[in-house]
């Protein structure tokens, strides 16, 4: 193992809790980037299916795994799906300028005739829009209504003025459109991310409603090799989703404030209060959640962000994110690294505001897979090791759920997962807080405690008179948690 990095990057974890996701791009494709911005404190890399093909995605895979595996340090990787986008056409001289009170019309097929006529990719548009429906181009900029209705088109009046391009995405805020979340493509690349790429975690666009994950955990289930399920990352960016939040989060495995489109789909002054909602619901029911979108960038093109941006990260980690999310400030951004290592600053600047307030209630509502017995048990362990100043929390399980359990309790001692599933680990990276520790046995106490003792102390993490509160059982992979033990080392 190589001792500084392997240290480095123990000692940002002892600190920072809130994890980072990193978009995988052009500005970090090589090994050795990747390797910095995992130094740097990337918990987790995120490849956009929007772009590339799975061919060439399954190179910077493998890249990652050999970064994770040089570092000793369990890295997750997103896969995030495209979903239905639907654009514009070709314009003529690729931009038209929108007055406010012109007029033009959208169109079936490919090829519009005239300059005031319109195309989209989506075959059904003009059967599913209504007199009264709004149409934002250009992100929101452009805004149209629909004014009248023909058998094959529909005429728009621009009631927002600005410059629209070829092949801009069309957002259809409140309009009720029959298109089905997983596109053929999304589902090529949802196989391959499980069977080859074997990834652990997928971004799932558009959804609207709960069965919208049902269908892609069914894929899952179909196609997945034995043992290996990634896990499903709800996106919420659609109007429909936030009515449906609750049935929505309880369906997937966590979820992702999909600011972005979010914010072109709602009132752009309403996204601070559906994130906090978002955000509020996801740790009531005991799933992770990532916030996204333009959190620093403008350090796409500079060296510091704005102080709105840098405000909007500690916000969210106040909300209480698990993990926040760099677009292009990593993909395409002039210094990836100096944007993660700023996003890491700003979590360092704001997590002692959490041990300011209340400790979380005991829970309400109990993970898929965990005992009630458990839950108590690491309930109370966070209290105990808080109450005795531990260096750590060890958390020994199969699955993993146990470590997202504890990392809802939101503790201020770091906590220190232990696995004998590499999957699992994996996608411990983005529970908050959580340290996932690799080689540890976990067939029984006594092991796992020497092991852990070895570990802290070959990288200066422990020393004599530390204390570890261990949350172990007689049986724990058949009866759960139930024993709370703590060490104190000699």
């Amino acid at each position: 193992m190589n001792t500084s990095t392997s240290f480095s990057r123990l000692n940002h974890h002892l600190q920072a809790k809130t994890k980072i996701v990193a978009t995988v791009g052009p500005a970090c494709l090589e090994e050795t980037q990747l390797m910095a911005l995992a130094q740097a404190g990337v918990d987790v890399f995120r490849i956009n299916m929007a772009h590339g093909s799975p061919h060439q995605h399954l190179e910077t895979v493998q890249k990652i795994r050999r970064v994770s595996a040089e570092m000793q340090f369990s890295l997750g990787i997103l896969v995030d799906l495209g979903g239905p986008k639907i654009r514009l056409g070709v314009l003529p001289g690729d931009a038209i300028e929108c007055v406010e009170g012109a007029e033009f019309r959208f169109i079936r097929g490919r090829n519009p005739t005239h300059a005031s006529e319109l195309v989209t990719t989506y075959e059904r548009l003009v059967d599913e829009l209504d007199v009264g429906d709004r149409i934002l181009l250009a992100d929101g900029l452009v805004a149209m209504l629909v004014v009248a209705k023909e058998p094959n088109e529909a005429i728009v009046r621009v009631i927002q003025s600005g410059i629209i391009r070829s092949r801009q995405g069309v957002n259809l805020p409140g309009v009720k459109l029959s298109v089905q979340a997983l596109t053929d493509y999304d589902r090529e690349c949802a196989r391959w991310a499980v069977q080859q790429a074997k990834i652990d975690f997928l971004g799932l666009s558009f959804v609207r409603r709960a069965e919208d994950v049902l269908e892609l955990r069914k894929l899952i289930e179909e196609c997945a090799p034995t043992g290996h399920r990634p896990h499903i990352i709800a996106k919420i960016e659609k109007p429909e989703a936030l009515e449906n939040l609750e049935a929505i989060v309880q369906a997937a495995d966590g979820a992702m404030v999909a600011r972005g489109d979010l914010g072109v789909e709602i009132d752009v002054a309403r996204l601070a209060v559906e994130q906090k909602k978002i955000i509020r619901t996801c740790n009531r029911l005991l799933k992770p959640v990532i916030t996204a979108t333009q959190m620093l960038d403008s350090m796409q093109n500079g060296k510091q962000p704005t102080r709105a941006e840098a405000t909007d990260v500690a916000n969210a980690i106040l909300d209480g994110t698990d993990a926040c999310m760099l677009s292009g400030e990593t993909a395409v951004g002039l210094n990836p690294v100096a944007a993660v290592q700023m996003m890491n600053r700003i979590a360092l600047a704001t997590e002692p505001l959490l041990a300011e307030l209340p400790d979380p209630p005991f829970p309400e509502n109990i993970p898929p897979g965990l005992h009630f017995v458990t839950q108590v048990t690491l309930f109370n362990a966070c209290r105990i090791a808080e109450q005795l100043e531990a260096k750590f929390m060890v958390v020994a399980t199969h699955s993993g759920v146990s470590a997202l359990a504890v990392s809802k309790q939101r503790p201020h001692i770091p906590v220190l997962g232990v696995s004998d599933s590499p999957g699992a680990l994996q996608q411990m990276a983005l529970n908050w807080g959580v340290i996932p520790l690799a080689g540890v046995p976990t067939d029984g106490v006594t092991k796992l405690i020497n092991a852990v003792e070895e570990w802290g102390r070959a990288y200066q993490s422990l020393a004599t008179g530390d204390r570890l509160v261990v949350v172990a059982s007689d049986a724990w992979t058949k009866t759960g948690h139930n024993m709370v033990l703590v060490h104190r080392l000699d």
